[in-house]
């Protein structure tokens, strides 16, 4: 048993002409719906009911944000002003106290970069004195005059 083709459009040949003439079709039908849709867009019955949309969008985000603050407030808890306010504290007091590190951090490395007389005139390393006789116990008081 032989099977034929079906005569599905993937197995059919499609002569040159044909396929020039779906394709300028094809490109009609595409710019045709995009003048529509352009002259719908622009549109006063468009524009109004995006401008309505917009509003209703709006009017809820501040409907809502007020019913959560008051539910913050029954609850005694924070509102976002106060947890801004304190986020903002919190980083103004890092930017000073990391600004601080730094000014400090300079000053120790200039400290250390500079040589002083007391440096230059000591060894680095102190000698080990020997003491003559015995040695004092380490826990020994000592006695008031």
């Amino acid at each position: 048993m032989t099977q034929e083709p079906s005569a599905s459009p993937r197995n059919l040949a499609v002569k040159p002409e044909l396929q020039d003439n779906l394709r300028r079709f094809k490109a009609g039908i595409f710019q045709a719906l995009a003048r529509t849709w352009e002259e719908y867009m622009r549109s006063p019955q468009f524009l109004e009911a995006m401008k309505q949309t917009m509003d209703n969008a709006i009017a809820f985000r501040q409907q809502t944000n007020d019913f959560m603050a008051k539910v913050r407030n029954e609850l005694q808890a924070p509102s976002r002003e106060d947890t801004d306010a304190a986020l903002l504290a919190i980083r103004h007091l890092e930017t000073r106290l990391l600004d601080r590190l730094e000014e400090l951090e300079r000053a120790v490395g200039e400290l250390g970069a500079r040589p002083t007389k007391a440096r230059a005139a000591k060894p680095a390393v102190k000698p080990v004195r020997k003491a003559a006789g015995k040695a004092r116990p380490a826990n020994r008081k000592r006695r008031k005059p």
